[in-house]
């Protein structure tokens, strides 16, 4: 794939950060400068296998002054339909990949008087990039980042040398969690919180703090869904004429775009609301997997986000 869209970019460097996380360089093939971006921002990543296409976000982690090359940070996941074993067993040094250009949808708030950033795992990777912002300028702020172990810590030594006495470290195996309600009912008016990592810690975050009054407005996250595998089925769009099969292990957005269907994205992980869909006839139920539905439009069945979610039933007909 190489359309306007997209960059054709090579792998210039690959490093095992934990036993789990590699570490990817990508450089511009065509030479000079890729797009500028923001900390927070992530691309999409298409990989071409020899039987279908998968095009993943991953949050870019180099520092936006340096254009040219981008990180990125892919941790493989136990249940991969591919894409995550992809990037570890089959993409090396020397491989070219089609990447989309920078979205930001977990900008750092201009106006916030503090800035406390809390990671799990490999929701480090956005902070990397937001700390490089933060680095030089006035605002307070902080970083507690928890992992499961010290060897799971990924990039904490660059961490360290880059912001010192600014990172807290929490290690489950130690018994060390960070303490939410203290953190947050402690801060100045306002700041801002922003929170990456498992969907357990960000719900848990919100949650406090909404207790503590926090306005929703001060409250960020990002949390990026893979598609889940599930019962095949069949999805008929409407506009198009088009009938659809989708596999156990094909989201459906990818089945409709392999079926020469466009749909408009930002994210592909359940969370920017680009890909809504309208649904007009529904045999069975829908499974939704993404953060952007209310769960009063979910309940409603009227809605749709293709790139996470999904239907069980016989048939399923999209405004598309």
């Amino acid at each position: 794939m190489n359309d306007a869209q997209t960059i054709t970019v090579q792998v210039v460097g690959i490093e095992q950060v934990t036993p789990l996380i590699k570490h990817f360089k990508l450089a511009p093939v065509a030479g000079g400068s890729l797009p500028v971006f923001s900390g927070g921002s992530h691309i999409i990543v298409v990989m071409q296998r020899t039987d279908r296409v998968h095009k993943n976000p991953y949050s870019l982690l180099s520092s936006p002054s340096q254009l040219d090359a981008y990180e990125i940070g892919v941790r493989r996941m136990e249940e991969s339909r591919g894409g995550s074993h992809f990037m570890h067993d089959a993409v090396k040094v020397g491989s070219r990949l089609e990447i989309a250009h920078p979205v930001n949808l977990f900008a750092l708030d201009k106006i916030a008087r503090k800035h406390v950033l809390i990671a799990g795992g490999i929701g480090i990777t956005p902070f990397l990039a937001q700390l490089e912002d933060l680095h030089d300028g006035s605002v307070p702020y902080e970083l507690h980042y928890s992992v499961r172990s010290a060897e799971h810590a990924a990039f904490l030594e660059r961490l360290r040398r880059r912001e010192g006495d600014k990172i807290h470290m929490y290690y489950d195996d130690a018994g060390l969690t960070i303490p939410y309600q203290e953190l947050l009912a402690a801060q100045p008016l306002g700041t801002h919180v922003y929170v990456c990592g498992p969907a357990g810690m960000i719900k848990h975050v919100i949650g406090t703090a909404q207790t503590w009054g926090w306005p929703d407005s001060h409250i960020h996250w990002e949390q990026f869904s893979a598609p889940p595998v599930g019962d095949a089925f069949e999805v008929f769009l409407a506009r198009s004429k088009v009938s659809v099969h989708v596999p156990p292990d094909q989201s459906l957005l990818e089945s409709i775009e392999a079926a020469g269907v466009e749909v408009p994205y930002l994210c592909r992980g359940g969370v920017c609301g680009f890909c809504h869909t309208k649904v007009l006839e529904l045999d069975g139920e829908l499974v939704h997997n993404d953060h952007f539905l209310s769960e009063a439009e979910k309940a409603k069945g009227k809605s749709i986000m293709p790139c996470v979610s999904r239907a069980q039933g016989k048939r399923l007909v999209l405004d598309l």
